[in-house]
């Protein structure tokens, strides 16, 4: 059933029109992962290489955010899904408009209902500005759990960020590990990275 959902889900996105993005698309990115994960992570927008290709996350962040995840010990077969607040390329990487984001994000609320997770990764400001509020400053309340409509979030730097300023990377090392510790706590009490004791 959940299965037959998504896919009815991914088809109507797939044919969204409610916004000029459509015109330039290559690809619209539904999103990627377990669709019965407890960790869900949230981007921006689908950037030059995932419009080439229709996943998210492929291009140099993406890589960045795999192999943090892998030194969590997770990986988006098992144990994320990752989608982003609008689903077409905004010209040239732009940020996406507030009326871009309006008429996306429903198909992002939809995504979290179907599947319930119970963790949710912000990845930067754009994340954080739609799913949070435009007050919240991604300097301020990254690694800090934000709990909002029964659901707990943890704000991080976006992987692009870390990419420009690698002097970020101290600290969105330590907010990961905080995911991997409510993870254990709510959903694994056994996993295991190497890396995080």
């Amino acid at each position: 059933m959940m299965d037959q959902t998504m896919n009815q889900l991914r088809e109507e996105i797939e044919h969204c029109k409610k916004c000029d993005l459509w015109k330039s698309r290559n690809h619209v990115i539904f999103g990627e992962g377990n669709s019965c994960a407890d960790i869900f992570i949230i981007g921006e927008a689908p950037g030059r290489d995932e419009d080439r290709i229709g996943r998210p996350f492929i291009g140099p962040s993406g890589i960045l955010l795999d192999k943090i995840l892998a030194a969590c010990a997770f990986n988006r077969e098992e144990h994320v899904f990752i989608s982003n607040i609008v689903r077409c390329r905004p010209p040239g990487n732009r940020l996406p408009t507030s009326q871009e984001a309006a008429v996306c994000i429903p198909w992002l609320y939809k995504q979290l209902e179907l599947m319930d997770p119970k963790i949710v990764i912000l990845l930067g400001a754009t994340a954080l500005r739609y799913m949070i509020g435009p007050d919240y400053r991604i300097t301020q309340v990254r690694g800090r759990w934000i709990e909002q409509d029964n659901r707990l979030f943890m704000p991080v730097y976006h992987p692009s960020a870390l990419l420009r300023n690698p002097q970020l990377k101290r600290d969105t090392w330590g907010d990961f590990k905080k995911v991997v510790y409510k993870y254990r706590e709510l959903v694994n009490p056994s996993h295991f990275s190497p890396y995080i004791t």
